[in-house]
């Protein structure tokens, strides 16, 4: 489940966000630390993510610990899952 959680993130990822749909990402990469996405991509994933996931992600769970990789946001979504 979490492979398909992690595989539907990267592909937003790259296409949409990063405009590279080519790009792979990594489950472990770090997304905002290493620069590749800013603070404000953020909301735009976590509208995604309640749109493709039909759960609802608070303001104070958009930051860096819980959207740095695709691996801690795929943790999020399960979170709100069980």
């Amino acid at each position: 489940m979490s492979e398909d959680i992690i595989s539907c993130l990267a592909t937003y990822i790259c296409t949409d966000i990063l405009r590279q749909p080519q790009r792979l990402l990594y489950p472990s990469e770090t997304l905002i630390t290493s620069g590749l996405i800013d603070s404000f991509h953020l909301v735009d994933i976590a509208m995604f993510i309640e749109e493709t996931y039909a759960i609802q992600i608070s303001e104070d769970e958009i930051n860096i610990a819980n959207f740095d990789t695709l691996e801690k946001i795929a943790a999020l979504i399960q979170s709100h899952r069980n």
